[in-house]
């Protein structure tokens, strides 16, 4: 077969489907972030101190606004990565050589596709990990408000699935709240491991023209550029593991707070139920209302920690400098973050929307449940525990059943009656001021790049 043209030389056919792989279809989600990573290149190359300059500044301009042309034509879908591009950055090189000239020609001066997508994948995490953490704190919010609505719900509290103590739908829902607020700790500091700027650094050893790194790091919106260029290149990899390993916390709270709703919204427990819309129909007994949504988180937290390791893995093996086998570690990084962004989302939509049936979390109760109390009441009148305790164990026929509403609201702050919500609403409040802090400034630079307002790209 025919040698097929391409920029970086002619190459078999089969030998470029098969390294090109599913670029041209994984690449046209980093359209818009290999633009605005372009913009800065070529903005920091109009500066660099050439004689004759680079760009001018017309020319810049020139190439920025055609950037932004090709940001709005993946947004509307007719943007195309052919085979023979290989990948989105010589697809957006194509288009600006069509459009500019030579002004498409000059803007790969002084960098590789190495650095080029290590920036990309950078931008792109970083969007996505902002977004992410925003829908994040949407559910906390949903599960605080809940929290606060039926804190004194009285819920039999379970250990093994056994009934244990007495227990509130509160602290249940504001349980799963902290889970998600200490998963945002994990997500912050994957955020500020990502932060960082590898462009400049080419093919991982710098070039020999005056570039000015920390220049395209604080017009990309970057705490810093990453101080050394042969690492820029070798952290790529490990950046999408540390993103999906933190992602994948997320998932294992959904997952944990996905089965307890099956569970709970099972006819022989009926503690809590769903909307029909957010469940699915049998396709022969008509009755049937399934949790699939539920099922699936559950079942995404395997899928989840499949792409962490894929990209670990991946990375894991490797010789230091660039090697191809990092291709393989973009679709687990890309599929990842889109199944816990889509199940958090899915049930930021659904806790607002559980009904709470108090009947049948009191009728759960029975004298079991307060076994520990009637320990402890001893305990208060000077027995002492372990002798309290055995006593209560010889005789739990004897236990009486209490009253779960009264026995709830005995319990020290974080309990039942409790359940730390103010602490948990203020680092809640914290957070989302944080994180749309952070997005505020993302915005920010990269519309001062693009000389157009972020991310609406209007005129």
């Amino acid at each position: 077969m025919k040698a097929r043209k391409t920029v970086v030389g002619d190459i078999d056919p089969r030998v470029l489907a098969f390294t090109t792989g599913r670029d041209p279809v994984l690449d046209l989600a980093l359209v818009e972030v290999d633009c605005i990573g372009s913009a800065a290149h070529v903005a920091m190359l109009s500066r660099m101190p050439m004689h004759p300059r680079l760009f001018t500044d017309a020319q810049r301009k020139a190439v920025i606004a055609e950037l932004v042309a090709i940001m709005r034509t993946a947004r509307d879908g007719t943007f195309k990565i052919r085979v023979q591009d290989q990948d989105v950055h010589l697809a957006v090189e194509r288009r600006l050589t069509q459009k500019l000239g030579d002004s498409g020609r000059k803007i790969h001066t002084a960098r590789s596709r190495n650095d080029q997508v290590a920036v990309d994948l950078r931008l792109y995490g970083k969007v996505e990990l902002l977004a992410l953490m925003g829908e994040v704190l949407e559910l906390v919010n949903g599960l605080l408000r809940m929290g606060k609505r039926f804190l004194a719900e009285p819920m039999v509290g379970r250990t093994h699935l056994q009934p244990a103590m007495v227990s509130s739908v509160g602290l249940w829902a504001s349980a799963y709240a902290e889970a998600l607020l200490d998963d945002m700790g994990v997500l912050w500091a994957a955020y500020d491991f990502n932060n960082r700027c590898p462009l400049g650094s080419a093919a991982g050893y710098g070039v020999p023209v005056p570039v000015d790194r920390a220049l395209t790091s604080r017009l990309l919106g970057f705490d810093a550029p990453i101080a050394n260029v042969l690492y820029a290149s070798n952290a790529r990899g490990k950046c999408e593991s540390v993103l999906l390993s933190a992602c994948h916390h997320v998932m294992i709270t959904l997952s944990r707070l996905s089965s307890d709703l099956i569970l709970y919204s099972m006819p022989e427990f009926g503690y809590f139920s769903f909307p029909r819309e957010f469940g699915t129909g049998s396709s022969i007994m008509p009755q049937k209302n399934n949790p699939d949504v539920l099922e699936l988180i559950r079942g995404k937290v395997s899928r989840s920690q499949a792409c962490v390791m894929a990209a670990s893995g991946i990375v894991g093996g490797l010789p230091g400098g660039y090697n191809r086998d990092l291709q393989e570690a973009k679709e687990p990084f890309m599929e990842g973050i889109g199944m816990v962004r889509d199940s958090t989302a899915i049930l930021g939509m659904m806790i607002p929307r559980l009904e709470v049936h108090g009947d049948a979390l009191r009728a759960a109760f029975d004298s079991s449940v307060f076994a520990t109390d009637v320990a402890l009441e001893a305990v208060a009148s000077g027995v002492p525990f372990r002798t309290a305790y055995r006593s209560v164990k010889e005789r739990l026929k004897d236990v009486e059943c209490g009253d779960p509403d009264q026995a709830v609201a005995r319990f020290q702050p974080g309990g039942p009656a409790d359940a730390g919500l103010v602490e948990l609403k203020k680092r809640h409040t914290e957070s989302r001021s944080a994180v749309r802090k952070a997005v505020r400034g993302f915005h920010g630079a990269v519309s001062k790049l693009l000389g157009v307002p972020y991310p609406e790209l209007s005129v």
